[in-house]
């Protein structure tokens, strides 16, 4: 199992844009096989800062996800969107492998 996890720097005008960008992604994520975990949106502190992160069963499941995101229609809007509405300044993408299940001591 192979989370990715987001880190973006946002417009802070743009909270409501960016909010309708994840939401978008979240169903499209899933309708490839991953499982959407969120986004995280300012609300005290930095607002300019968010996350978000999905897990795919494997790194290659997340790499086919990727490749066939590319070609999707729904994926190019969403990618279109966010670029026409300036929502996302940049944003960082680490690869985290999660741990669950606790053990006892």
């Amino acid at each position: 199992m192979i989370t990715c996890f987001l880190r973006y720097e946002i417009d802070p005008d743009r909270i409501d844009d960016f909010e309708h960008y994840g939401r978008l992604w979240i169903t499209l994520v899933e309708r490839f096989g991953g499982k959407h975990h969120g986004y995280l949106l300012p609300a005290e502190g930095e607002s300019d800062i968010a996350y978000a992160s999905f897990t795919f069963d494997s790194l290659a499941s997340y790499e086919d996800y990727r490749t066939r995101s590319f070609d999707d229609a729904d994926c190019r809007a969403a990618f279109d969107f966010a670029r026409r509405t300036g929502c996302i300044r940049r944003y960082e993408r680490s690869f985290l492998r999660p741990v669950t299940e606790g053990i006892e001591p």
